[in-house]
């Protein structure tokens, strides 16, 4: 895993839109089993820094409220992830059993046909 440069990330409101543009690219379909990783490693990234912000800082109940929100939708992102890395796996794995499939159906379709 490479180091994560997180320094362009200089306040909360900012980390927060990253990490909102981060679950948007992780759920598109077409993304990469790779880039969907190094969308994960950043956003671990960006999560340890928020918390070191929020460790640091005095709250008022609205933003302590505001925090449980974004910490609820954070975990949305490694949720996201996971779940696009399982659909990749599964999917290689289903795309053979459907190949397999379809060409047992050409077979038996085939077969079929010459009776």
């Amino acid at each position: 895993m490479t180091k994560v440069n997180t320094s362009e990330y200089q306040s909360f409101d900012q980390i927060t839109a990253r990490l909102d543009s981060i679950v948007d690219q992780v759920r598109d379909k077409d993304i990469s089993l790779e880039h969907s990783l190094d969308l994960f490693d950043e956003a671990i990234a960006l999560g340890s820094k928020a918390v070191t912000m929020v460790d640091t800082t005095e709250f008022t109940t609205e933003e302590e409220e505001r925090l449980v929100q974004i910490q609820k939708d954070s975990n949305t992102v490694e949720d996201t992830v996971s779940d696009q890395v399982e659909n990749l796996a599964e999917g290689s794995l289903d795309t053979k059993q459907d190949v397999s499939v379809q060409q047992e159906s050409q077979i038996s379709v085939s077969e079929s046909n010459e009776d």
